[in-house]
């Protein structure tokens, strides 16, 4: 395939120009509460980022009072409040806020486009900085962008671009394919619904405070113990993160060689002790790598120590917790009313229904199975995004050149 000179003219010039140059905006409108419904009367309403919180739109209300359009195609701009300056292409046509903005390309690509302000999404947010964060018409159409002047060559930087995301959102769907099928099996599996080939025994109840006991995180700590020091602590938010803590979060922490704190060893289950909802309360995570003999627990959760290997077994603990049946059991013990907190003396009286230590660990074993796959495509996750960063870097900005034929 030989590129004409024509063409090859093309692909040489790229420039900066201002969005002024080459787009229209549309301004959202204000729509009343009561012209509002989630009912599907009227015509689809976007009221702003909330709508779009991971780049998808996830519409769910509509507008009987339809004036300010947006159509297919058109990049909508959050320009008022904390997410001013996100961005979602229109996959139809919408009634949009006040909160929002629609920039129409009228000479660019309107892909490349999106790509290109994605891209350059720091100088945007930069311009939406301030007391109260919004955007204006002119630090919209102020903003300069570099682009090919050949219109094939934007076609072709956002037909690569947009594979890579096709190849991206069909990895998240297989993750969420997956979560769902291991959220079924331990519907079943730790209830009893199912039993796994070959276990029949009866289940039986286990008083945890019978089979292990609770200890505390860290204590008597100022904000200058925090971020220094040869030891470290699990954090919070890796005890929220999942049933499996594997010590990827750790934070440094100053602590004396006399000090007399909790240490965190493999097999302990921690439980976060206060949240904002009874939903979130009292999330356990088994303790899944072997940790430092200085790794200690965040004073906001708590451990659980088994005493015996008999009768419990940590993981199929933790993921139980994490079960329909184990939130019904903490939401009993939940106290509070703007923050919910559970006493450890209260969580050591529960006595959940469970199989016999093997069958445990086979449905343990199972579950692993599918944790397995879930982390092999999150790791081809990480990588997909990391070549498309990769990509936008080199494509948005002349770096790298794509080969383009001359249009016919």
């Amino acid at each position: 395939m030989t590129i004409s000179e024509d063409a090859l003219h093309k692909i040489v010039a790229w420039e900066d120009r201002k969005l002024a140059d080459d787009v229209s905006l549309i301004s959202g409108q204000h729509v009343m509460a009561r012209d509002v419904n989630t009912r599907g009367e009227g015509v689809a309403y976007l009221t702003g980022p909330a709508d779009f919180p991971h780049g998808t739109i996830n519409q769910t209300k509509f507008t009987t009072r339809p004036t300010k359009m947006c159509q297919a195609g058109d990049i909508l701009l959050t320009v008022k409040g904390s997410g001013a300056g996100s961005l979602v292409r229109a996959d139809q046509q919408y009634c949009i806020s006040r909160q929002l903005m629609a920039i129409r390309p009228r000479n660019w690509d309107a892909r490349f486009l999106y790509y290109s302000l994605q891209q350059n999404s720091a100088s945007i947010k930069e311009a939406s900085a301030g007391l109260i964060p919004g955007l204006s018409r002119s630090d919209i159409l102020d903003q300069l962008l570099p682009i090919p002047s050949a219109s094939e060559e934007q076609r072709s930087i956002a037909a690569a671009l947009q594979d890579s995301d096709d190849l991206i959102a069909t990895i998240e769907r297989l993750i969420a394919k997956k979560q769902a099928i291991k959220q079924g099996m331990m519907q079943q599996l730790l209830t009893g619904r199912s039993r796994l080939p070959g276990f029949g025994s009866r289940w039986a109840p286990v008083r945890l405070g019978d089979a292990g006991g609770t200890f505390g995180g860290l204590t008597g700590k100022s904000k200058d113990d925090f971020g220094n020091g040869s030891a470290v602590f699990v954090t919070f938010m890796e005890v929220m993160a999942g049933a499996r803590l594997r010590g990827k979060r750790l934070e440094r922490v100053n602590v004396g060689p006399a000090e007399r704190q909790n240490r965190v060893l493999k097999g302990d289950v921690l439980f976060n002790g206060s949240s904002e909802t009874p939903e979130e309360l009292a999330l356990a995570a088994v303790v899944d790598y072997n940790p430092s003999p200085r790794t200690y627990l965040n004073s906001f959760c708590f451990g659980y120590r088994l005493k015996r290997d008999d009768q419990i077994d940590p993981t199929y603990l933790a993921h139980f917790f994490r079960s329909s049946q184990g939130r019904d059991l903490v939401s009993v013990l939940a106290q509070g009313a703007t923050r919910y907190n559970i006493a450890k003396t209260k969580l050591l009286q529960v006595a959940p229904i469970l199989p016999p230590i093997e069958e445990q660990r086979a449905v343990v074993s199972v579950l692993s199975d599918v944790e397995a796959e879930m982390s092999v495509l999150d790791a081809r996750l990480s990588k997909a995004r990391a070549i498309k960063t990769g990509m936008m870097q080199q494509l948005l900005t002349g770096r790298t050149r794509l080969p383009v034929e001359a249009a016919s």
